[in-house]
């Protein structure tokens, strides 16, 4: 065929294509929908990319603003008339597009081990940094306690007072305090910056489960906490008065976590299958409602505003504060940003190989039952944009899944020993996964195999966690070294 008639047919092709693509009235509005723009035409056939060049333009934004785009929760990928399809929609009347700011910062992954520290002579259990990034707490199988400076990967402080395996830690959302909850059923709190004990609390009739202090945008004194157990009550204690000010009973077995959430309620999860979602009222706590659906025990949770919960006012741009009153307002504002995004959601996983996404301030329905793994699923967590949950599970697999609407969206193979722990980069791009193989593995939510497989452990990997502004991601397990790896 001669150049001329390749052309002419070529130029024909992209005619009869521009005369395909039709166009669509849409109408773009956020997660909240409080706020709403004009109604206008574009292509059908815009891309993400474009959808953002146009929408960054239409909200005269000063800089680009990375954003994600969703047709009734379900994220456009490739266009709007390729989402359109896929939901059984036409280009008929208005289309809605919700819109969702992403994190501007990015992260590198971390590809490297630049600090392996010992110091706990029995299993690390648990590793999580402070909200400002400066200090990593650890705890474990040898009744220790302890701190260490993030930037030198030095120690700062050894704890001891527990009696036996230190199971649980939470870090107070101003980063004053840490709490420990141990085997013997005792929680002891802590001055992060001396390791001095503020207050040992005692009550509980079995092993503490897990540790959730109250949100720092309601309440400015981050003076309460609440301890799950296996005795099948969960305590809410006043760490400044050293007093026991609620106790939560109603579950009939052994309550594996609990969350409290920014809304001010409280979540908790039990080997007898159930979620109950409790609202504190005084000294008492009344039940609002029980979620119901899992086969077997549910072993934790998951909230869509963790990110922000955890780090309090810290951010990008905040790291220091002037007074309370400052973090207090900026943890408002940081929590009131993330509800932008639609409500909080909560996630539960369980023996029983599924997870449920929940809308638990609400409805007792669940939002969706997210089934494809083998076996027992560990831990989830929720990426900090809400986009993603991640799930990590005996199955030697990590699944992740639409953070709205609890659809599959890709399954990372890699390990070849159980997933115990995930933990997500701060800006939502890399996840860093946790395993009985003794490796850490580093991925993308979408990719098809692991970024870096970082060798090092000499054992099971029990704990992972990711540093608040991403330069860092700590691990430690049964070889009794805590590791940092680092860009």
């Amino acid at each position: 065929m001669s150049s001329y008639a390749e052309k002419k047919r070529k130029l024909q092709e992209e005619e009869e294509k521009a005369k395909a693509v039709v166009s669509v009235i849409v109408q773009f509005q956020t997660a909240d929908v409080l706020q709403r723009g004009p109604q206008i035409d574009i292509p059908s056939n815009s891309t993400p990319s474009q959808l953002e060049e146009l929408l960054n333009e239409l909200l005269e934004s000063e800089e680009t603003v990375p954003f994600a785009f969703y047709i009734d929760k379900s994220e456009i990928s490739s266009s709007v008339n390729e989402s359109l399809r896929e939901l059984g929609k036409t280009t008929e009347g208005v289309v809605t597009i919700e819109y969702r700011p992403l994190s501007v910062y990015r992260v590198n992954p971390v590809t490297r081990c630049t600090d392996s520290i010992p110091g706990h002579t029995e299993a690390i259990l648990h590793v999580s940094f402070s909200p400002d990034g400066l200090v990593l707490g650890t705890g474990g199988g040898d009744m220790t306690v302890r701190f260490w400076d993030v930037n030198t990967c030095t120690p700062i402080k050894t704890c001891m007072g527990h009696r036996n395996h230190v199971l649980c830690t939470a870090w107070s959302p101003n980063g004053k305090l840490y709490a420990s909850g141990d085997k013997s059923g005792e929680v002891i709190v802590w001055r992060a910056g001396t390791g001095e004990m503020v207050c040992r609390l005692s009550g509980h009739r079995q092993w503490v489960t897990s540790l959730s202090w109250e949100p720092l945008h309601r309440n400015a004194k981050c003076e309460r906490l609440a301890s799950s157990s296996r005795d099948g009550t969960v305590a809410v204690w006043n760490v400044r008065t050293r007093r026991r000010e609620a106790v939560i009973a109603g579950h009939s077995d052994s309550i594996e976590c609990c969350k409290w959430g920014g809304e001010g309620l409280l979540y908790t999860a039990s080997r007898d299958r159930t979620v109950r979602v409790w609202a504190l009222e005084g000294e008492a706590a009344k039940l609002v409602r029980t979620l119901v659906g899992h086969a077997h025990r549910v072993n934790a949770l998951a909230l869509s505003t963790d990110a922000v919960l955890r780090s309090g006012g810290f951010g990008w741009e905040t790291r220091e504060f002037a007074t309370e009153e400052a973090m207090f307002q900026a943890a408002k504002e940081r929590y009131e940003e993330a509800r932008k995004n639609g409500p909080e959601r909560l996630c539960s996983c369980s023996d029983d190989f599924t997870l449920f996404l929940w809308e638990p301030a609400s409805s007792k329905q669940p939002v969706a039952r997210l089934t494809g793994h083998q076996q027992l699923v560990n831990q989830m967590a929720f990426s900090p944009d809400g986009r993603f949950i991640a799930s990590a599970s005996f199955d030697k697999k990590v699944k992740v899944w639409d953070g709205a609407t609890g659809k599959l969206l890709n399954t990372l193979h890699g390990h070849v020993g159980a997933v115990y722990q995930i933990a997500w980069s701060p800006d939502s791009r890399f996840i860093a996964s946790a395993s009985r193989d003794s490796t850490v593995k580093i991925w993308k939510p979408l990719g098809k195999k692991a970024l870096y497989t970082l060798s090092g452990h000499l054992d099971e990997v029990y704990a992972i966690d990711w540093s608040p502004f991403g330069t860092k991601v700590a691990s430690g397990g049964k070889d009794r070294l805590v590791k940092i790896w680092s860009a």
